[in-house]
């Protein structure tokens, strides 16, 4: 089992292993008398938080991501009577993880949660951070909040329970790590790339917390334009698939920025292929309609803004010319 510290003015730990839910009643806040477990009917995983507690099934997929979810389960929190010195505990992947963080930073103005991540998606990403939210139709995660866990439990145990497709969904995550601040991934087995996954945003976080200094963007490195598939939502992607596109995306603008050379473009498609992840835009995507949706990101305040490669590694760029965009969208057709 390996533990990671998150370095915030409230630190937090990230345990990581083979049955590392099974510490859960540890974390729970001394106080909590009750313990909300928000997760979904497809999550096979029961977890044990050492007091009374209740489970709270959302529905499945990103449409439970919404504005309706949260009401839904703040009313049954309040009719169950729980109090701001209680817990929730998510237990499952990346939509539980957002739903219910986001439904604890809103509930009394904020109660103590706890993820208990059971995809490789929420592992490596969703469960660790704070940040929360769900999506508008306009829009993924355009309302939320910053609400830092008590603890993240990354039982790799659960990770075969995982559909095949769920779990590859986690490794276009994982590849995104390949290119922020390490490259050694391939030296260690999947408990610890997990593990340095976690370092890596645990240190990002620490540093930029709430993405006032524009690190923690960096973190969404290949989203914007995963988000904008998703968004139109036509393409049967799921989340890690859309991210590895945008992965490559990401790569094929920097180039034509001139901000890195085509080595380093090939670079970026031999760790997504590597992971049996897709390279090229679904035939039916429409060139407008993602540019609209990617003008759209939360990170977009200066025009076209895209986190992308380039000599001084990865980072935010804002202004990006919509035709250059556009030229690199049909390129990833090619």
């Amino acid at each position: 089992m390996i533990s990671v510290r998150v370095a915030l003015a409230t630190p937090y730990d990230v345990v990581v292993g083979a049955g590392a839910r099974e510490a859960l009643s540890s974390f729970v806040p001394a106080a909590a008398k009750r313990a909300a477990v928000v997760t979904q009917e497809a999550v096979p995983v029961d977890v044990d938080p050492g007091v009374e507690h209740r489970r709270f099934v959302i529905g499945p997929g990103e449409s439970a991501k919404s504005l309706a979810t949260v009401e839904q389960l703040c009313r049954e929190f309040a009719r169950w009577g729980l109090t701001r010195s209680d817990v929730v505990v998510g237990v499952g992947g990346g939509v539980v993880c957002d739903t219910a963080g986001f439904a604890a930073a809103v509930y009394h103005r904020g109660v103590p949660v706890i993820h208990v991540a059971t995809t490789l998606l929420a592992q490596v990403d969703a469960a660790i951070g704070g940040k929360t939210g769900v999506n508008l139709p306009e829009g993924k995660n355009l309302v939320g909040a910053f609400w830092q866990p008590a603890a993240v439990l990354c039982d790799t145990d659960t990770l075969a329970t995982l559909p095949g497709r769920e779990y590859r969904s986690g490794l276009g995550e994982l590849a995104k790590y390949h290119f922020l601040v390490d490259q050694t991934l391939d030296a260690l087995d999947l408990e610890g790339r997990i593990a340095r996954a976690v370092a890596i945003k645990a240190a990002v976080v620490a540093a930029d917390e709430r993405e006032t200094a524009g690190l923690r963007a960096t973190l969404n490195y290949g989203h914007t334009l995963a988000h904008a598939l998703e968004t139109a939502g036509r393409y049967d992607l799921r989340h890690g698939e859309a991210v590895a596109i945008g992965l490559v995306f990401a790569a094929e603008l920097a180039a034509a920025l001139g901000r890195i050379d085509d080595s380093r473009v090939a670079y970026h498609r031999s760790v997504v292929a590597g992971y049996d992840l897709p390279v090229a835009l679904p035939n039916a995507a429409e060139d407008a309609e993602l540019l609209a949706l990617m003008a759209r990101d939360k990170k977009a305040v200066d025009g076209l803004t895209f986190v992308l490669d380039g000599p001084s590694g990865v980072e935010l760029v804002a202004g990006v010319d919509p035709a250059v965009a556009e030229a690199t969208l049909a390129r990833l057709r090619d």
